[in-house]
């Protein structure tokens, strides 16, 4: 009975001695989040952007028969590539899956060719990246209303706006969607992502885990072949003595551009920046009439407003095997693009 008694007494107190350490190590762990992590600072991500922060992933991409091995990285604030601090940066790069180029070596980006002709010029200049895979202009002024604002001392000078190609594409879809406003449709999705967002413990796992574990993303190859078949090519001239009918859709584009273009521009005023906008161009030019239209509504917008302007759709002819599919383009299409709005970036940044 004594040994029984022992027996049930020692067991009791290592049940009370294990209660007691997880007790503590709770506290502790609540207290470590409380102090280190992100849940009380009036600048966390909450409930945004998490799919779109710090990422390492490795990828293969095939473009034109050449494969190229890279990391595709977003960094702890969300934008492509390595972690900076936010004061630094003066000039960001805002569009859709053609800015971002998710599929090709940030280096060879458009941006990162860009980058590298300013440093090559000796110019201290750098384009930090904050385009997202299938964000339009609604996209973008969430990001002066969701994204940015989180971000301390973050105060830009220019923003470069690449438009046009996903107010076309994504016309019919006028409903917020995922690719725009970056946050998970699922309420439960929504609570992971703002435990993961805030957490300190999580945010140490994916350091560790993007260093030592990156994601495995490989496989992409991109055949570009059948996209040229008959292959005919719709300069802006032929664009614009060509003969149109414009439909009621055609116009709900452009009305629904132009109401958005006049809140970017009040986000522009409030937030003391000098914007830059680019026309864009699909693998056939402006075959497109939608394109077209949004491209001149944007040259008319810029010109009332007396904003910078680059006119890429009347200054650039995209050639066989610049784009991997209507939109994107190859390795050999981001140079040409950089090659071209290079030149009047440079003059605008240095005058």
């Amino acid at each position: 009975k004594d040994g029984t008694k022992h027996s049930i007494s020692g067991f009791y107190f290592l049940m009370k001695t294990i209660f007691y350490n997880i007790i503590v190590f709770l506290l502790l762990l609540i207290l470590g989040e409380a102090v280190f992590g992100y849940w009380f600072t009036k600048d966390n991500f909450g409930i945004y952007m998490r799919k779109e922060r710090n990422k390492n992933w490795k990828t293969s991409s095939n473009f034109n028969n050449i494969k190229y091995d890279f990391f595709y990285k977003r960094n702890f604030y969300g934008f492509r590539g390595d972690e900076f601090d936010p004061k630094n940066v003066e000039i960001i790069f805002e569009g859709g899956s053609t800015a971002n180029q998710r599929y090709t070596p940030e280096e060879l980006t458009i941006v990162g060719q860009l980058n590298k002709k300013f440093k090559s010029d000796k110019i201290n200049i750098k384009i930090y990246n904050a385009a997202t895979d299938g964000k339009s202009l609604r996209g973008i002024i969430y990001d002066f209303v969701h994204w940015f604002p989180k971000i301390n001392n973050f105060k830009p000078k220019y923003a470069i706006f690449y438009l046009g190609l996903n107010e076309v594409v994504l016309a019919d879809q006028m409903e917020e969607k995922m690719y725009d406003l970056k946050i998970q449709e699922k309420k439960i999705d929504r609570i992971k992502d703002y435990i993961k967002n805030n957490s300190f413990i999580h945010g140490k796992y994916k350091t560790m885990a993007n260093k030592y574990f990156p994601k495995d993303t490989d496989g992409y190859f991109l055949n570009n072949e059948k996209l040229y078949n008959n292959f005919t090519y719709t300069n802006y001239k032929q664009a614009k003595n060509l003969k149109r009918e414009i439909f009621d859709e055609d116009n709900k584009i452009v009305e629904q551009f132009e109401k958005r273009l006049l809140i970017l521009e009040n986000i522009m005023k409030s937030n003391n920046l000098i914007p830059i906008f680019i026309t864009q161009v699909g693998y056939n030019g402006l075959s497109r009439q939608k394109l077209f239209l949004v491209n001149e509504s944007l040259k008319k917008f810029s010109r009332n407003k007396n904003y910078h302007l680059i006119k890429l759709d009347e200054i650039i002819e995209m050639e066989l095997y610049d784009c991997y599919d209507y939109a994107h383009t190859t390795i050999k299409g981001s140079k040409k693009i950089a090659d071209t709005i290079y030149p009047l970036l440079k003059k605008i940044f240095t005058n």
